[in-house]
């Protein structure tokens, strides 16, 4: 089992959800995130008021952090390339702030209800 994680754009995870639905993997986390990358972030993609403690200091268009949305995901080891595909597909504009994919290997998963394992318990 492989987890992936991908940290994106706040206005791509419906468009990830939905892809991630297609391939067969409707189960995932999201997460509401603040961070950076080497630009450090970018204000003008932002739709809303940005609070002067997230702004950047004396740096032209730049913020400390930006709002991303933190995905995980865990799936099959044979399933991870597709997903993380797909994920890129979705999410890639070629502009700064597409943001990041990990993939990590899974030791295990248990579903509690169930006492399912391995690829059972994420299926």
């Amino acid at each position: 089992m492989k987890e992936i994680i991908a940290i994106i754009r706040p206005k791509k995870v419906g468009p990830t959800r939905d892809a991630l639905e297609k391939l067969g993997f409707p189960s995932f986390m999201a997460v509401r995130v603040l961070g950076r990358g080497h630009q450090r972030g970018i204000a003008g993609e932002l739709a809303c008021d940005i609070p002067e403690f997230l702004k950047g200091q004396g740096k032209s268009g730049g913020m400390k952090y930006i709002p991303k949305r933190m995905l995980s995901v865990v799936v099959p080891s044979a399933d991870a390339d597709a997903v993380v595909r797909e994920i890129i597909k979705v999410n890639q504009t070629a502009q700064i702030g597409d943001g990041k994919i990990f993939v990590m290997p899974v030791d295990g998963a248990m579903r509690l209800r169930t006492d399912e394992t391995g690829d059972a318990a994420i299926l």
